[in-house]
């Protein structure tokens, strides 16, 4: 393995360590929500009513399409940077 591909290897492993965790501390919801659903109360007269607002929520779903996507790119990059280390002579 050369110094590319472990090169590759490596910055794959942190993009998708750092989704990981970013969905982690987003709250590990299953699926991404653009909007969230809270509860608010009327001062005036008590009473309790549901309001959607606009919030954006980390979600599974994001985190392993940008995990598959590395996966594919760096495993595309693995195998370029193969063949260029064949061809080059050794010193």
């Amino acid at each position: 393995m050369n110094k590319n591909q472990k090169r590759t290897i490596i910055i794959g492993l942190i993009i998708i360590t750092a989704a990981v965790v970013i969905w982690l501390i987003s709250g590990g919801e299953i699926f991404t929500k653009t909007q969230v659903l809270i509860e608010k109360k009327d001062e005036l007269f008590g009473t309790t009513y549901k309001e959607w607002q606009n919030k954006f929520i980390w979600g599974l779903d994001l985190t392993l399409i940008i995990s598959g996507v590395t996966v594919l790119v760096s495993g595309i990059l693995f195998f370029i940077f193969k063949k260029k280390g064949r061809d080059e002579k050794p010193s």
